[in-house]
């Protein structure tokens, strides 16, 4: 990603997210790592970190920041963020960060923060982080009373028993998978996962690497079609899947070769899910596929839209008592389900796919082409943060005969196609997005798109 011309840091209830260097120094890493420190109630802290090359320098600074307020650390090295949020579950932890920038390119890093459940702070625990953070009012302790650090080696077998009791490993493991690793995390986990329960997954792009991906970690359409669709019908896979560096998110590649548009997770796994589940209410963004709506009429489901950002999901599930929701995600391949206590996991989504393909004895490409089709494009132009609330009354002024949805941004629908115009949280940009029912809005997304650049 491009990063030139743009801020290079960003603090926010998301938490801290920068280029490491130019933007993201030691010093925020520390203060806000004290800060969560000193947010946390008593009790251990779990750290897992994705393979960056900055990953070492920054789990060293969260780990002294947090030993400092008087907590003890445990370690698991290079994992996904969905490992992280298992074992803080497992061990009874009083929280855990996760270091991992994701979607973005090699030189960014972040610093995530769950709480005791092993879930992502919502909006009101996020804002009292970052007043503590911003004050800088840190319950450092006496020097007898610093924590203790110590290492788990093998934090992936228990998250994998954990996967094995929902999923019928012996009845997925006939599948002939590819998986394009990105050089992250899904490598170390889908390894073992071979090895202990011998699946029949072919990796590519499947070494660790901290300075050079093999290409952007987006798990969107254009990524599949790089590597791993070419590759499908060669090696006779029933279906591919491409994993961003942390692994909680996915896109995936049919049996025939085709790419398939990460929107498409989502509407899957709710289908697949909301037969089984007593809950009907599917939460997600509102920069979501519309084609969600359709799927989940069919179940006597409803949609639940709010804004972008997973502070607003935890915040919404909150609002539920869990046996009412069967599922919760973004467009982004990025899937929470209640089996799994609603953590974004990339590697339970491809399961829960390919326990659908077994279950229905249908290939990848048969079930994708089963659904509607939407179109939908994405722009993004660079923030001027003072135009924004102009622009934000000129679109509601231009398209005041529609169904407005002031709650992030500005989301007009149309019967047959919707547009949606937002602050990026974690980059300094205006979001773009226009979705059509059948061909692509290029009318509507061309004239968003000139009138959001006359603001800039």
């Amino acid at each position: 990603m491009n990063t030139r011309g743009r801020k290079q840091l960003r603090i926010s209830h998301v938490g801290l997210r920068g280029v490491v260097g130019a933007g993201m120094t030691a010093a925020h890493v520390l203060d806000f790592a004290s800060a969560f420190g000193t947010f946390l109630e008593k009790g251990p802290v779990v750290v897992g970190r994705d393979p960056r090359a900055s990953g070492t320098m920054i789990h060293e600074g969260v780990t002294a920041a947090l030993m400092a307020c008087g907590h003890d650390v445990i370690s698991l090295g290079i994992v996904s963020t969905p490992v992280i949020q298992h074992a803080i579950c497992r061990l009874d932890a009083a929280g855990g960060v996760s270091i991992g920038a994701s979607h973005n390119a090699a030189e960014w890093n972040a610093l995530k923060f769950f709480g005791p459940k092993g879930i992502y702070l919502s909006t009101a625990e996020a804002g009292e982080l970052l007043d503590i953070y911003h004050l800088r009012k840190f319950d450092y302790v006496e020097w007898n009373r610093i924590g203790k650090l110590r290492t788990e080696e093998n934090a992936i077998d228990p998250y994998l028993d954990d996967l094995a009791a929902v999923y019928d490993f012996d009845a997925l493991r006939r599948f002939r998978v590819v998986v394009d690793c990105c050089n992250g995390t899904s490598s170390l986990i889908l390894r073992r996962l071979n090895e202990r329960f011998g699946f029949n997954i072919l990796l590519i792009n499947e070494q660790i690497e901290g300075v050079s991906f093999a290409h952007e970690p987006l798990t969107d359409a254009r990524n599949v079609a790089l590597q791993l669709a070419p590759l499908m019908k060669p090696l006779c896979a029933d279906a591919g899947f491409l994993f961003d560096v942390d692994s909680d998110r996915v896109a995936m590649a049919t049996d025939e070769g085709c790419p398939v548009s990460e929107e498409m997770v989502l509407p899957m796994l709710a289908d697949y899910l909301l037969p089984r589940s007593t809950g009907k209410l599917v939460i997600t963004n509102l920069s979501s596929t519309a084609l969600l709506e359709e799927v989940a009429a069919w179940h006597g489901a409803k949609v639940i839209r709010v804004p972008v950002g997973r502070q607003a999901a935890i915040d919404a599930l909150s609002s539920y008592r869990p046996e009412q929701v069967a599922i919760a995600g973004e467009g982004t391949g990025a899937v929470m389900m209640p089996q799994f206590r609603f953590v974004y996991d990339g590697i339970a989504s491809m399961l829960a796919i390919l326990s659908m393909m077994r279950e229905r004895g249908q290939k990848l490409s048969e079930i994708v082409a089963s659904y509607p089709k939407y179109c939908m494009l994405k722009g993004e132009v660079p923030l001027v943060t003072q135009r924004v609330p102009a622009l934000m009354a000129e679109l509601r002024a231009r398209n005041a005969g529609a169904r407005i949805n002031m709650l992030d941004g500005i989301r007009v629908d149309w019967p047959d196609r919707w547009l949606h115009v937002r602050v990026s949280q974690t980059e300094p940009i205006v979001r773009i997005i226009c979705e059509q029912r059948g061909e692509p809005p290029h009318a509507l997304f061309s004239g968003v798109m000139e009138h959001v650049r006359s603001f800039v």
